[in-house]
């Protein structure tokens, strides 16, 4: 017995109490049916059809019948063999609004779940309790908070995990930033905020785990040390954007959920499309999975107001979010940056770099830079090779004539003559005061007089 038959039998039982009820005069038309949950019309209804038919008259005639909105059975059995085929794994309500989107159906949520339910292909999920933490109030406007995680996970099919790095709104949940990496690191962190950034502008704070890219924590459960920056953490001061620890996965738990949402459909999706590479699926994400995820999932801010503030132009966030690392160059005009020798071109700035302070930059391409105070004199590729030449740099006039040991030819070196110094008495007045006094001139020294060429014998 369904539950529908057993409300119909209940129904009936309580209908000839208050029929009795009605007859021996302790109610009303009106009271029995308001006791019975309809009107005093619908009541006089049922006392005609029990006096024709009896209980039988009571029946609901619409059981039994087929509705005429009923499915077809064939439509049922291609929406559960395209689940079998195509989407297994898939929750129901991804699957519904790709039945909705590819294939123009009508069908309703509800009804989809249940046939997939009754065919044993998604479990039936047991409701949800009522929630012990209070959720906290989203930020007004779009651009007062941005959420920055990564989570790891198996992307593509038949590669090795890898990491996702996304940049959420906290106000909106638009997801402004999304790739694939082979490892978090600060160089997935400045690329996703340099892509926010450069869109979007510059947001009043930034909310993120205490991953030692973003922190830098003593000791394990304790506070960040907000005296010690990360290159994270100095790029953001530098840009004038609050930081924002989390001490829980609870407290960020508005990206939690959105990475749970991402895992149970992104990776199902990148199946489909199969692709196998992480260059291509970073071009798939931008181009068309962020748009259809926003238009799905991403919510109006409260206050329609942009908190963004105008970032500067792109070379200047570049240099803004890269690590920078101070250096002094050593006597053969290179720096030594992890294992590299970044050669030192010549410059018009100075004839050497010996002993200067420089400052390396290294973007999150693995290109690298020098300055030297706000000028760079020279840029590298990951490798160190250096790029073409600067327009801040050139080639400079040696500081001295080269070694001639082991040339070819002699080479002439012209120099340009000293001036005499200072004190240096004029030419002549040395001479005349010595005519004067009657003294003579001392010897000249031994390394003057060999200096001298030597004086020819009279002939004869």
């Amino acid at each position: 017995m369904n539950r529908t038959t057993l409300l119909q039998d209940r129904r009936m039982e309580k209908f000839e109490e208050l029929l009795r009820r009605w007859d021996r005069g302790e109610l009303s038309g009106s009271e029995a049916g308001e006791l019975l949950g309809c009107s005093e019309r619908q009541f006089r209804r049922y006392r005609r059809r029990y006096e024709e038919d009896g209980l039988e008259g009571l029946a609901d005639r619409r059981l039994g019948k087929a509705s005429a909105r009923r499915i077809a059975v064939d439509e049922v059995m291609w929406m559960v063999g395209q689940y079998e085929s195509h989407y297994a794994g898939w929750n129901v309500k991804h699957f519904h609004e790709h039945l909705q989107a590819r294939h123009g159906v009508r069908w309703s949520y509800s009804w989809v779940k249940t046939k997939l339910q009754a065919a044993d292909l998604v479990p039936r999920v047991r409701r949800r309790g009522t929630a012990h933490r209070r959720k906290r109030e989203r930020k007004p406007c779009e651009g007062m908070m941005l959420h920055q995680d990564g989570s790891r996970a198996v992307w593509l099919a038949g590669q090795p995990a890898l990491d996702l790095i996304v940049t959420m709104d906290d106000a909106t949940s638009t997801l402004y930033s999304a790739f694939l990496v082979e490892e978090e690191s600060t160089a997935s962190t400045f690329r996703g905020l340099l892509e926010v950034f450069e869109s979007k502008g510059l947001p009043l704070s930034f909310y993120t785990d205490r991953g030692s890219h973003y922190f830098v924590t003593v000791k394990a459960g304790e506070t960040v040390d907000r005296g010690r920056l990360t290159q994270v953490g100095w790029a953001l001061k530098r840009l004038g954007i609050e930081h924002i620890a989390a001490y829980s996965p609870q407290a960020r738990g508005r990206s939690e959920r959105m990475f749970g949402t991402l895992q149970d459909r992104l990776i199902k999706e990148l199946a489909q499309t199969a692709i196998d590479d992480i260059e291509t699926a970073n071009r798939w994400l931008r181009e068309v999975y962020l748009p259809a995820h926003n238009r799905r999932f991403a919510r109006p801010a409260a206050v329609a107001q942009s908190a963004f503030v105008a970032a500067p132009d792109r070379a200047a966030l570049v240099e803004a979010l890269c690590v920078q690392e101070e250096r002094v160059v050593e006597r053969d005009n290179t720096v030594s940056w992890r294992k590299l020798k970044l050669q030192l071109p010549d410059s018009p700035l100075r004839h050497h770099w010996v002993k200067a302070r420089v400052r390396v930059h290294q973007y999150p391409d693995g290109q690298l830079a020098l300055f030297h105070g706000p000028a760079c004199i020279a840029r590298y590729d990951a490798l160190g090779r250096p790029h073409g030449a600067d327009p801040t740099t050139g080639r400079a006039t040696p500081c001295s004539a080269p070694p001639r040991d082991g040339l070819a030819s002699a080479t002439a070196v012209v120099t340009t003559p000293r001036r005499p110094p200072l004190t240096a008495p004029a030419r002549g007045v040395a001479r005349q005061a010595q005519a004067e006094t009657g003294k003579t001139s001392p010897r000249p020294a031994k390394k003057d007089a060999a200096k001298r060429p030597p004086i020819a014998a009279p002939a004869g």
